[in-house]
């Protein structure tokens, strides 16, 4: 049936052009191109990471513990029982008396898990340093006066340092490798080193990983059958094919919104993994935006662009492909945040439209983002803008810096070990090769979205504005499934979690084992998957996270079946014949996708 009001409200959002960049008060001195590019140099150096951010928050600790004398005694006194209790340890040790460890590693903490580890003298090492490890911890933690923000910093910057001194990291200090050189007369490290030498090479050259082309878009992954049926300047969407012998389908069509900081192939990766085979194979006419890699001639696209053009433009397209039908939307990371967005800038006339919203690992309030705003002040997204500023945009290698630090005892370290000291490669995956496949974000967009959403939290507090006017996260009318993951450390998932601080509607929210990638690409079948779930009507009182997670039922396997049963739970209308794809353009996965 004919939505008037909706297609007009659409139309308007289609065609509005981007908001001009802020500007400085007249009375404000504008920063010097010439300071600007000193700046961008610097980034490109330090991978994007403000050594005046860096200094300002241990400037702000070291003062402040130099006025503290009493965290000085504590420190002191802490540092002698340690070193006796450490003493004592070592003594039993030598003696062969089997001595209860003065230490136990974090329970995420898996580098000593190894018996090796547990012999003489290899115990002592661990137990020091891990002594060591506490130790800074405290110095570096509970001194009264330093913000919360510089307190993190320079505590994140200490278990750095901490971990490049690690023992692990060093042939004589390091049991597995001492035996693997032993028992392999040092060939371990003679592939090591062939190892690094390759991936200094691949680095220096602009190459992708060693193994990559074993997983390359259209032939190995995102292989389901599909047409990319519209294009723009920004995106192509791609339409995919009923699945064979399917009788019906679902009235209601779905857009699937990635995240513009990667290729949208996560969510369509080998067959048997593949989110979008999955929905088509259980009677879903799935829509997928791919958007376009922006190079510098992009510099000045803003997420109003990606708002219009991308979007809004994509609804546009299927509301002419399923006239009258309401429009399931899914959104993983920052394309669940910008469907947000884009839902509650249609208000209330959204309804009509929106059929259902499921947000996947999406945060809609920034206020806590976990440790990657250990990276996100004034001083360093001005650092970051200057070096975009230079280049137009930022190239998504640029970010990997900053994200491996997050989990460096995974992604640096225990890499390095494996791959340098131990001479392993790690078998390529196609999860690791699409990860690879990097993407870059123009200048614009990006310090638009790191200033408005992760520094002000515009979004959340209804300052964010479309089209001049602010847009309010409790406009959103449809259902909304919800998905977590447990160790993410890109959308934490006690930060997900607060959509339902905003939002008056159902929430069905789900919280899944893995991380942010893994947690989401998780098949029927994946071995040791399990998931907490639970439903909340609309009206029903809030609940804390903690409370929610000890009332939540746990479950066994993938989330995925969940999600298919609720999306058919909330289908208003009966099944239709399949949609055949009409009018395409290219076939699945289209040329965006291969753009580098």
């Amino acid at each position: 049936m004919p939505l008037p009001s909706t297609s007009t409200t659409l139309t308007e959002l289609s065609d509005r052009r981007g908001a001009p960049q802020a500007t400085a008060p007249p009375d404000i001195e504008p920063p010097s191109p010439l300071d600007r590019y000193l700046h961008a140099m610097q980034a490109q150096l330090t991978q994007g990471i403000s050594p005046t951010s860096l200094a300002l928050a241990h400037a702000d600790w070291l003062l402040n513990l130099m006025q503290s004398p009493a965290k000085w005694q504590r420190l002191l006194h802490k540092a002698w029982t340690k070193e006796m209790r450490w003493l004592d340890y070592a003594l039993r040790s030598t003696l062969r008396e089997a001595p209860a460890p003065c230490i136990e590693p974090l329970p995420q903490d898996r580098r000593f898990r190894s018996p090796a580890w547990q012999r003489w003298p290899y115990d002592l090492m661990q137990q020091a340093f891990l002594l060591n490890q506490q130790w800074w911890h405290n110095a570096t933690t509970g001194i009264d006066g330093v913000s919360r923000h510089h307190q993190d910093v320079v505590s994140f910057t200490a278990r750095q340092l901490l971990d490049l001194a690690s023992p692990l990291n060093v042939v004589a200090t390091n049991p597995e490798v001492d035996e693997a050189t032993v028992r392999e007369a040092g060939a371990n490290l003679v592939r090591g080193a062939m190892n690094l030498a390759d991936d200094t090479w691949r680095s220096l050259a602009g190459m992708p990983p060693a193994g990559t082309d074993a997983f390359r878009p259209g032939i190995e992954v995102a292989v389901t059958p599909g047409q990319v049926v519209f294009r723009n300047h920004l995106i192509e969407l791609i339409q995919y094919d009923p699945a064979p012998g399917s009788a019906s389908v679902c009235a209601e069509p779905m857009l699937i919104v990635p995240a513009w900081i990667m290729k949208y192939y996560i969510l369509d990766l080998s067959p048997h993994n593949s989110l979008v085979r999955y929905l088509v194979g259980h009677g879903h006419t799935v829509f997928m935006m791919s958007w376009r890699n922006p190079d510098a001639q992009d510099r000045d696209l803003g997420m109003d662009d990606y708002l219009r053009d991308g979007i809004m433009a994509a609804l546009g397209h299927i509301r002419g492909v399923a006239p009258g039908q309401r429009i399931d939307t899914a959104g993983y990371c920052l394309g669940g945040t910008l469907l947000s967005i884009a839902v509650a800038s249609l208000g209330c006339e959204g309804e009509a439209l929106i059929n259902s919203m499921t947000l996947l690992a999406a945060q809609t309030d920034f206020s806590e983002a976990g440790e990657l705003m250990l990276f996100i002040d004034d001083n360093q997204i001005s650092f970051l803008e200057d070096l975009m500023w230079q280049q137009g945009y930022l190239d998504n290698r640029q970010m990997a810096g900053a994200f491996r630090l997050l989990r460096s005892n995974d992604l640096v370290w225990s890499r390095a070990i494996n791959q340098y000291l131990l001479g392993k490669r790690a078998p390529m995956t196609d999860l690791m090769a699409w990860n690879a496949d990097t993407t870059r974000m123009p200048y614009r967009m990006h310090s638009e979205y790191l200033r408005k959403l992760f520094l002000d939290n515009d979004l959340c507090a209804g300052r964010y504005q479309v089209d001049g006017r602010p847009v309010a996260l409790g406009d959103i009318r449809a259902p909304l499934f919800v998905v977590a993951t447990m160790t993410d450390h890109v959308s934490p998932w006690r930060s997900v979690y607060k959509i339902h601080l905003v939002s008056p509607c159902d929430v069905h929210f789900v919280l899944t084992s893995g991380g942010h990638n893994a947690g989401i690409v998780s098949e029927p079948g994946h071995g040791g998957r399990r998931y907490h779930a639970a439903h909340r009507p609309r009206g029903e009182c809030y609940l804390d996270p903690d409370r929610w997670l000890a009332q939540a039922g746990q479950r066994d396997g993938s989330w995925w079946p969940a999600w298919t049963h609720w999306l058919d739970a909330v289908s208003r209308q009966p099944r239709l014949p399949p949609r055949q794809v009409q009018g395409g353009l290219a076939p699945a996965p289209g040329t965006y996708v291969l753009q580098r």
